[in-house]
């Protein structure tokens, strides 16, 4: 098997990725099972930017092949933000109940047909021989004016899904997990991954 990073310390992201690659015949290991550094800041102006910076870095850092991704919330009424800014858009980076009553109050006035915006998310690969890819996954949805259920985190409990009656808050893991932004991107990226590997040999198995 092809030994890969993601560039994350997240368990959960890592076993949800694992999961994904395995029928690849890739063995995903996170930032706590390699040798440590410190990453960098999140400067890129966009969610593929970002991505492809983190996936760089633990090349670099590790010497292994790396995946990464960066995702947040794209408001159509705010003209895509709060974007790249979705964890510290009150300021703070990961204040979620802050975050969630800025956005909410720049709303207000936003009326029910105009309420457009969707989850994306910027899945990448980084090959230590300089080859990198970057796919785009997204969940389209309506934001809702009051938080709704208690479940995941971040923007969850205003984003309607499209063809949903509960916010991403209220669905259960597994019914998450089929339609999220991260999982259409990650499950896009997988395959393109695998063949990149296959054709540059078995790079990190020694």
């Amino acid at each position: 098997m092809s030994r890969v990073v993601l560039a994350t310390r997240n368990a959960g992201k890592v076993e949800e990725l694992r999961r994904i690659l395995a029928p690849y015949g890739v063995e995903l290991v996170g930032l706590d099972e390699v040798a440590p550094y410190e990453p960098g800041p999140e400067t890129a102006p966009d969610f593929a930017g970002n991505a492809l910076a983190k996936a760089r870095e633990a090349v670099a850092a590790t010497g292994l092949p790396a995946v990464a991704d960066d995702s947040g919330l794209a408001v159509d009424a705010l003209n895509g933000m709060p974007g790249v800014l979705s964890a510290r858009w009150a300021g703070r980076h990961g204040d979620d109940r802050a975050n969630l009553s800025l956005l909410l109050a720049q709303m207000a006035d936003v009326p029910d047909d105009r309420r457009g915006g969707g989850f994306v998310c910027a899945a990448a690969y980084a090959l230590p021989d300089g080859r990198e890819h970057v796919v785009t996954g997204e969940l389209r949805g309506t934001v809702v004016r009051a938080p709704r259920g208690t479940g995941g985190f971040g923007y969850d409990p205003v984003l309607l899904p499209e063809g949903s009656t509960r916010t991403t808050a209220e669905l259960a893991d597994a019914e998450k997990d089929a339609i999220s932004h991260r999982g259409r991107a990650f499950r896009a990226l997988a395959p393109l991954l695998a063949e990149a590997l296959s054709a540059a040999g078995p790079p990190g198995t020694s």
